[in-house]
């Protein structure tokens, strides 16, 4: 749960284009439409600066690009790895 005014992409076209941009840097089993982001998420959480949104987490879709000589599997061990060691459990 988020404890910050969270603005809904349908609320606001900047946090619309910021999630649509960053979206779309995702490999495609990550990617996930717009419009099944609804009510919380980490995503939204950034939602009052759309292009602190973009930024964030457009730095996660570039690094997980599959044109880098990283696996899915070692791409999924280091983002495991890392939530554990941040006691981060979603």
């Amino acid at each position: 749960m988020t404890w910050i005014k969270i603005v809904q992409p349908n609320e606001s076209p900047e946090v619309l284009e910021a999630m649509l941009k960053q979206g779309n840097l995702y490999p495609p089993e990550y990617k996930l439409p717009v419009e099944a982001v609804k009510g919380e998420s980490i995503v939204l959480s950034h939602s009052l600066l759309p292009e602190t949104l973009y930024h964030a987490f457009a730095t996660f879709g570039t690094l997980m690009s599959p044109e880098l000589p990283l696996s899915r599997k070692q791409h999924e061990m280091i983002a495991a790895t890392v939530s554990v060691l941040n006691h981060c459990f979603y």
